[in-house]
């Protein structure tokens, strides 16, 4: 197994392209690091409660949103002079683009139609909440200069979600909600903690996200690269760190008892396994037996609640509470079928809770909306799988790997919660980073050093 370590990195000694025949050294310290803001903006939005906003705000107003609000105009701004703006190429800003064009002419259609108050304040929400989804992602795939800012970043989005994992474990073996004792100065809160929910013969937990389904989506996003850590940080000690985190992440996983946490494992094995060895096969093998005896152990029926979400599906009344609703859906689908009923529009209690993301993107956007998301998935997956071929070290190829699997993860999770919703900014702002980072290693395995190198040209 190769190391790919902070020193052994031989594109980052490469000079970086800023202009006409210009390059500088990219290990240098820039006026504006955007890895470092990227990194501030996931730890506001994963470590501090949902709940907590900014006074006087809205949906929009958590601290790292607000943040991440900030890293798009400040992306625009830099379109407008060259001393800022990223040259060379860039996929995802096209996809970008594409599924910005539809949302606003979803937008314009829905007033178009005529809105109720309701209605009206969810579309505007949406809008300001699509700009934060897009400062964090054109912020990765441009401002991320090398491979160890990169790693930087994701070294940070682990580190938080050990944190938040170790609190839904905590409160689901005291059952004492932690986060209530989270109280930030100079913020107030929004809504209610969520309950603990029971299930079987467990507690569903939130930790500090707003529902048991976005903490599983979100943590199971996250267990790659605690494994690829784990795999190829640089130190022996950092190896078993990683370690610790990524057995924290999975059981976090596990205590929301969730199908969709479990479906999200399944898919991170399939994307995973090709690119492991044997000897990791075996490893994370074992690993995963010592997970399931430790959980087993703390809480004998954990295991036989995880088996029995599976169990009878036809009978099963979560699931059929989702499938009744199917044919309300459609109806209203084939009245708008192409742009939907306006961006954000389809929201409760107006309209009922769909717990189907394509669903609710197809009544709100369309089917145009639909195909714009799903591009932007599989852009990413592309353009993660262009990178890996063009990898030569095995770490670069297994971080490579990670991505493309948490594009396969969105695309499996969004039919089996509202993955895109207001209230799941954890899990949209992280799938935002992750779509970002797709780009950046398109960027940084480019043949073309003028794209590969490409960087801000701050010192014109």
């Amino acid at each position: 197994m190769t190391i790919a370590t902070e020193e052994y990195i031989s594109a980052d000694l490469e000079p970086s392209y800023v202009s006409g025949k210009t390059y500088v050294t990219r290990r240098r310290v820039t006026h504006i690091d955007a890895a470092a803001l990227l990194s501030i903006t996931m730890f506001l939005i994963t470590v501090i409660p949902s709940r907590l906003i900014v006074p006087g705000m809205t949906d929009v107003g958590r601290p790292g949103l607000v943040f991440g609000l900030a890293l798009f105009v400040w992306w625009v701004l830099a379109r407008f002079t060259t001393t800022l703006s990223m040259t060379g190429p860039q996929p995802m800003r096209w996809a970008l683009m594409v599924f910005l064009v539809s949302a606003l002419i979803s937008y314009a259609i829905g007033f178009m139609r005529g809105l109720t108050t309701i209605e009206s304040n969810a579309a505007d929400r949406m809008m300001l909440y699509v700009g934060v989804f897009s400062g964090i992602l054109l912020t990765a795939a441009d401002g991320v200069p090398n491979w160890i800012r990169l790693r930087g970043v994701l070294k940070v989005v682990v580190a938080c979600a050990a944190v938040v994992a170790a609190i839904g474990i905590l409160q689901y073996v005291t059952k004492v909600d932690y986060t209530l004792y989270l109280s930030i100065p100079g913020l107030q809160v929004k809504t209610e903690a969520p309950v603990f929910e029971i299930r079987g013969s467990g507690i569903r937990v939130a930790s500090t996200t707003t529902h048991y389904i976005e903490l599983a989506a979100y943590l199971a996003m996250m267990l790659p690269f605690a494994i690829h850590f784990a795999l190829f940080a640089g130190t022996p000690q950092r190896r078993r760190t990683s370690a610790i985190m990524c057995l924290l992440i999975a059981a976090g996983v596990g205590v929301t008892l969730s199908r969709t946490g479990i479906l999200s494992l399944g898919v991170v094995i399939l994307a995973l396994f090709p690119v492991w060895k044997w000897r990791t096969r075996f490893n994370i093998g074992v690993m995963t037996i010592a997970l399931v005896t430790g959980l087993s152990a703390v809480s004998s029926g954990l295991i036989r609640t995880l088996t029995g979400l599976f169990d009878n599906a036809s009978d099963n009344s979560s699931i059929n509470a989702r499938t009744e609703r199917y044919p309300m859906a459609f109806s209203y689908i084939a009245q708008r079928p192409w742009f939907g009923r306006g961006t954000g529009t389809w929201v409760p209690p107006q309209y009922q809770v769909m717990d189907n993301q394509w669903l609710i993107t197809l009544l709100s956007t369309g089917i145009v909306g639909a195909a714009t998301i799903a591009a932007l998935h599989i852009t990413g997956i592309t353009l993660a799988g262009l990178a890996y071929r063009r990898a030569t070290e095995q770490a670069d190829k297994h971080l490579c790997a990670a991505l493309i699997s948490t594009q396969l993860i969105a695309l499996m999770v969004s039919a089996t919660f509202d993955s895109m919703s207001l209230s799941y900014s954890t899990y949209v702002m992280t799938l935002a980073l992750m779509c970002g980072l797709c780009g950046t290693v398109w960027r940084l395995t480019h043949p073309a050093r003028t794209i590969r190198t490409s960087t801000t040209r701050w010192f014109m």
